[in-house]
């Protein structure tokens, strides 16, 4: 079998490991649904490299409103590499304790919202406190993280403990421990990390089933969609009341703040 080959059967077996967790999978969709219909958020987290799966939840054609993007760029603005704002930089701000708290101090976090945070290794300090906060606040926690990966790896809290411990259900990328699937003959050091097709698949299947629901309780969702669906003028429409409908929810989590 061919590098390319692997890979793709490799990503085939990630879609197998995705679908046996469907009902895992709809309990979090029913979990966010209910946040969304009562009119607030779903928080989506994640540091370094899992800020890719916030971005896939919203903004962007084929989603909708009710979720929160939580991007810290000091966690994940990985473009420069070294220098000012570098990678060394953010890799040992996403282990500063104390960090998680200093975010969600700028939001007024209620019972009735709910979570998902994304970590594949489970194991850096703030996804695993920015999960302990929500639960702290009554909020349901789902994670997203890589399962063996998480296991084969330390936690950098000093108790131990990592993602999952703060989570009231877990969901597994598929991914192998490393993260990167594909071994090369000659090449010491596997090579194309798997859990950002894992975590993209369950992103879209959680929201799937979240527009299901919300239009089944007459609710239907305001969704980005392309000009070459439904024509310029009603794709404006829907972009404009998305992002309207987006910040009414948000400007909900400002009004309370520090009172």
């Amino acid at each position: 079998m061919n590098v390319i080959q692997d890979f793709l059967q490799q990503s085939r077996n990630i879609i197998n490991t995705v679908e046996a967790q469907a009902n895992e999978i709809a309990q979090a969709a029913q979990w966010f649904a209910a946040s969304i219909l009562k009119g607030k958020m779903v928080h989506v987290f994640g540091s370094g490299h899992s800020r890719i799966m916030v971005e896939e939840m919203w903004p962007r054609y084929g989603s909708f409103p009710g979720f929160n993007p939580i991007v810290e760029l000091s966690l994940t603005f990985h473009n420069l590499v070294v220098g000012a704002n570098g990678q060394r930089q953010a890799m040992f701000l996403e282990n500063v304790e104390g960090l998680a708290e200093r975010i969600q101090r700028n939001f007024d976090i209620t019972g009735d919202d709910t979570a998902l945070i994304i970590s594949s290794s489970g194991s850096n300090i703030v996804p695993i406190e920015m999960a302990e906060l929500f639960q702290q606040k009554k909020v349901k926690v789902v994670a997203i993280i890589t399962q063996q990966h998480a296991a084969a790896s330390t936690s950098k809290r000093k108790d131990g403990k990592k993602l999952g411990d703060f989570a009231d259900l877990v969901l597994d990328t598929g991914a192998p421990a490393g993260d990167a699937m594909v071994y090369i003959p000659g090449l010491e050091t596997p090579v194309s990390p798997g859990s950002t097709v894992g975590g993209a698949l369950l992103v879209n299947t959680i929201k799937a089933e979240v527009a299901r629901l919300l239009t089944e309780a007459g609710h239907p969702p305001k969704v980005l969609t392309a000009a070459c669906i439904v024509g310029a003028e009603k794709a404006k429409t829907l972009f404009e009341s998305a992002y309207d409908e987006h910040a009414h929810r948000l400007a909900k989590l400002y009004a309370n703040v520090g009172r």
